[in-house]
């Protein structure tokens, strides 16, 4: 099928039916680079169950995720999530190269896999990844007059050409498709944007803004403007979809790719990995509770204007008050990827095939494993109207019990 049409056709995909008690199902997707496979097969897991989202959030390259996701049919997207992470894994100076396809059918020892790694994000940086990012020519310090879009080590043009081959826009555009929302920074100002389509009309350039992390990347023109990766203000849009007005009950996917938590760095390479860790995890956990709280005193504050007589809801104290209640109902469901033993500063640039769908098998294992607990996916009470669900707080705590 080509991306670029759409289907008229009716699409069969599996239903399930505990989206029917919610009237948002939110994707929300963190920045990460390379790490972004385990989104993808978080994905995979969800529509395997039938779950579909109705509204995508991405940043950086969690946004690349969302323009694959949303620019095509149901039955098509984790093919063309494929597609997409087969193409920009593979080196963009030689991309026939087969890398080390052995790491993937055996075991192999850490250390060897370690140095294996730190190939592959060397051969990243030099070389570029095929259908994504290639070394400028000339370097931006030989430029004697460059301009925001040509000041970076990386050309990013081939990415729009695998957008536009593996995401149909008209269908991102179109009022039936899944709500899309991806964030970005106006490199003038330094104000954050997020760019939606129901708002916006979307092109690639809007999801190419979003990951455009300096200076490896240039800043992205939209209409006058350049932007910047949104993670540079922050690298999650959860914020974004909790405090969408008019609030509805809400079943949200919150998919991150750095932890917050991470062990004490003893040598220079885990402090700037764990410096990263901190810097992008743009606190998740924080803001989750934080909206818990919120969003506790918005329903209180709901339930107590349902007493307040008809005939004195003209007041104005009143109508101010209706901008600050909230009824809905929140089940956060929130999975973060956890770092493999031979992993260092440089994952998030590491693109090689075996660690790529090591990352979506990861994620296709914990999504999974989320949906064997369907009391998880249950609407929250209107005692309790916010709820959060952390896969791997449960899979700590079980290990610790079984220790």
């Amino acid at each position: 099928m080509d991306a670029k049409k759409t289907s008229s056709k009716a699409e069969t995909v599996p239903h399930h039916p505990a989206q029917d008690a919610y009237k948002v199902t939110a994707l929300v997707l963190q920045g990460g680079g390379a790490l972004g496979a385990y989104q993808a097969g978080v994905y995979q897991a969800l529509a395997e169950s039938g779950l579909h989202p109705n509204w995508i959030a991405g940043i950086s390259i969690g946004a690349l995720n969302a323009a694959i996701i949303a620019g095509n049919a149901p039955e098509h997207r984790v093919e063309r999530l494929t597609e997409f992470w087969e193409t920009i894994c593979k080196s963009a100076l030689w991309p026939t190269a087969t890398g080390f396809p052995w790491m993937e059918s055996m075991s192999v020892p850490s250390v060897l896999r370690e140095g294996v790694s730190m190939f592959s994000a060397w051969r990243a940086i030099t070389e570029g990844q095929q259908g994504f990012f290639q070394p400028r020519m000339p370097p931006p310090v030989l430029q004697w007059h460059g301009t925001p879009a040509t000041s970076s080590w990386y050309d990013t043009a081939p990415l729009r050409e695998t957008l536009e081959r593996l995401a149909d826009f008209d269908r991102i555009n179109h009022p039936s498709c899944v709500r899309v929302s991806v964030g970005a920074v106006n490199v003038r100002t330094g104000n954050f944007a997020y760019f939606d389509n129901r708002h916006d009309t979307l092109r690639p350039e809007h999801f190419m803004a979003s990951g455009a992390l300096p200076p490896g990347f240039p800043a992205v023109e939209i209409d006058g403007e350049y932007y910047w990766d949104g993670g540079m203000v922050s690298n999650t849009p959860l914020y974004k979809v909790l405090t969408e007005r008019p609030h509805r009950d809400a079943l949200i996917f919150q998919v991150d790719l750095w932890s917050a938590v991470g062990a004490l760095p003893r040598d220079m390479g885990s402090v700037a990995e764990r410096s990263k860790d901190i810097q992008y995890s743009s606190r998740t956990r924080l803001v989750t509770e934080y909206m818990h709280q919120s969003r506790e005193q918005q329903r209180l504050l709901h339930q107590l204007m349902d007493l307040v007589p008809e005939d004195k809801r003209d007041n104005p104290a009143f109508r101010r008050a209706e901008r600050y209640a909230n009824g809905a109902l929140t089940n956060l469901i929130h999975l973060i990827y956890r770092d493999k033993p031979y992993e260092g500063h440089y994952k998030d640039y590491e693109f090689s095939a075996a660690t790529m769908h090591e990352h979506w098998q990861s994620g296709l294992t914990d999504m999974r494993h989320t949906l064997s607990h369907p009391q998880w996916l249950e609407p929250p009470t209107p005692d309790n109207p916010f709820v959060t669900h952390d896969v791997h707080r449960a899979l700590n705590f079980n290990n610790q019990d079984h220790a």
